[in-house]
């Protein structure tokens, strides 16, 4: 079951077996509450709220895929998630529609109930959302989209960023001791800070290469396979664990490997 599948690595042998993709497109708005179904785009919904003055999703322009999806990983960007402002969310279990509210959702850093029960099936969402000035938050909306595409151009064919950050919080205090309090944002580390320091910039197998100026940002230039985009995340795994002690987690989903 899928979305819009732009956070999936998939096998070059493919899957075996049926894809499903969810393309129920439904927005309603009861004053400041949205219900909006998994099928939508997450582009389409910022761009519907910011022009209706709902604050809320401003900050998650450019973020590719589904309103399920961004649901299911707890999509965020600029230091907002979504997990913020959900409501509840409608969804299948496998025998029957159920509904959770925000607690339900067991939400954490890019992770939900729903990551971990891959066999329940988003199917919508209720948003608590706020009103402010529609003006102000498509200004803020459009210089976010394009600092975005110029780090990640939409020509360019990538799963976005790999590796979750860490949380300061939960990492040894020997590790955390060792990063530069400028690399600390809102609680944050990015993960391309420690794999800057392995020297993972630029690194290239095949077609599939680690950006020069952004060390968490990989993509296919062109004839790159599955196999070697998993190859280049088990080295970077592997040079992390040794210098650190700490594991890279993916944000990335596997479809059709062992």
């Amino acid at each position: 079951m899928i979305g819009e599948g732009s956070n999936l690595i998939v096998a070059d042998e493919g899957f075996r077996g049926a894809v499903l993709r969810l393309v129920n497109r439904g927005i309603q708005v009861d004053a400041t509450r949205v219900h909006v179904d998994s099928g939508v785009t997450l582009q389409t919904l910022v761009d519907f709220t910011g022009a209706r003055g709902l604050r809320g999703l401003e900050t998650m322009t450019g973020i590719p895929g589904s309103v399920g999806a961004a649901v299911y990983g707890n999509a965020g960007a600029y230091g907002r998630s979504i997990s913020e402002i959900v409501h509840a969310v409608r969804f299948h279990d496998g025998e029957a529609f159920r509904e959770v509210d925000n607690a339900g959702c067991e939400f954490h850093y890019r992770e939900s109930i729903f990551k971990r029960r891959k066999d329940w099936v988003i199917l919508s969402v209720t948003l608590a959302m706020e009103a402010g000035d529609a003006a102000a938050l498509q200004e803020k909306s459009a210089g976010i989209l394009d600092i975005r595409n110029r780090k990640y151009p939409p020509t360019m064919k990538c799963a976005g960023s790999i590796f979750k950050n860490y949380l300061l919080a939960e990492l040894p205090a020997e590790v955390a001791a060792q990063v530069p309090p400028k690399n600390i944002i809102e609680g944050k580390i990015p993960s391309a800070w420690f794999l800057e320091q392995v020297g993972a910039k630029g690194i290239r197998r095949g077609g599939i290469q680690v950006a020069e100026y952004h060390a968490n940002l990989i993509y296919n230039d062109g004839g790159g396979t599955a196999r070697d985009l998993v190859a280049v995340i088990a080295d970077l795994k592997q040079q992390i664990l040794d210098r650190f002690g700490i594991p890279l987690v993916e944000e990335v989903q596997y479809v059709g490997f062992e």
